[in-house]
């Protein structure tokens, strides 16, 4: 369930009480007339159970309350009414299956900037994962996957590529870009740094490695990988499974990929160097298809279910006749 903090201009007040109110997904729905000063207006709050969030909100930019006024969303961890129950029960799917798009755009915008902190992670990551690789050692793989950050973009570039946006687009493009190769150009330096060091040597890679050469050898299991760890971290992300996201960052072998292209480069072995720069396009091409294509389906889903939900017929939003609304009284669900 999300509880949302509206501020409206008065003029528009009624009609949005109206569209919340019609909505059998919204209940606690409170308005307080004239108390919201920057912007200013009036302050609405409700709680909406998530099957019927983005219907809710696509409802409210309709009515410009986005440009007009102020539209605020966050979680409910807990919720002890009857009236939420009932809520629940009148909105059509599953709240775990629910997909909050406005709430999906603005994680995954957070994650396109290309930050200090972003390089940072990617950089650290990556230098991991080079040195597990010259060790042959799984573990520091292991490790160098799940600090990695760059699921991030390729999330917010699967949105952007659904929402047709340019600019959304270009951001975790370059993010990615950038990312990937300032972690290489380092990468490379701090090979050279620990072999003058005496701590690892070019006979390291070019040895036997059975537990991390598959990460510059990529064959069809590579994209089929790719595919499915695409599909289910695009799930956890809109099913908010945080635990399922880090399973998908351990499978995917795009940060140790990019840091066996640096340990390559910097001993010159270029056609493992050539593997494993293959091996980091096609998992992130098969990550950001199979992404997409979940989207796609997610979202052919829940306007189904949306239109089961409401028999049907489109629900009604602001030309319905407005019925007067208290401050201190929910005003009467509509039949529909």
């Amino acid at each position: 369930m999300l509880h949302l903090r509206i501020i409206v201009p008065p003029d528009q007040s009624r009609a949005v009480a109206d569209l919340l109110a019609g909505d059998p997904g919204v209940t606690h729905l409170v308005v307080l007339p004239g108390v919201a000063r920057q912007p200013s207006g009036d302050y609405l709050t409700c709680d909406v159970v998530r099957e019927s969030a983005d219907e809710v909100l696509r409802g409210l930019q309709e009515l410009g309350i986005e440009t007009n006024g102020a539209i605020a969303a966050e979680d409910v961890e807990l919720t002890l009414s009857e009236s939420a129950r009932e809520a629940e029960r009148a909105a059509p799917g599953h709240g775990d299956d629910a997909v909050v798009w406005d709430e999906i755009a603005a994680k995954t915008g957070e994650q396109t900037v290309l930050t200090g902190t972003f390089l940072a992670l990617l950089i650290v990551a990556t230098m991991i994962a080079g040195i597990g690789v010259l060790l042959d050692q799984p573990i520091l793989i292991v490790g160098a996957m799940v600090v990695g950050p760059e699921f991030g973009p390729l999330a917010a570039l699967c949105v952007a590529l659904l929402r047709r946006q340019g600019r959304g687009i270009v951001q975790p493009l370059k993010a990615l870009a950038v990312g990937f190769t300032a972690a290489m150009a380092i990468t490379v330096l701090s090979t050279w740094a620990l072999t003058a060091a005496g701590l690892v040597d070019r006979g390291m890679l070019l040895a036997d490695r059975p537990l991390t050469d598959f990460i510059w050898r990529p064959d069809a299991l590579s994209w089929v990988v790719g595919m499915l760890a695409g599909i289910a971290g695009m799930l956890s992300l809109t099913a908010k499974k945080s635990g399922s996201l880090v399973g998908v960052l351990i499978s995917v072998t795009t940060v140790p990929a990019a840091a066996n292209v640096a340990v390559a480069v910097a001993y010159g072995v270029w056609h493992e160097a050539a593997g494993s720069l293959l091996q980091l396009v096609v998992n992130l091409a098969a990550i950001v298809l199979a992404g997409l294509l979940t989207l796609l389906v997610l979202r052919t889903w829940w306007r189904r279910v949306a239109r089961r939900g409401a028999g049907g017929v489109p629900r009604q939003r602001a030309d319905r006749s407005p019925a007067p609304v208290s401050a201190g009284r929910r005003p009467p669900r509509d039949a529909g």
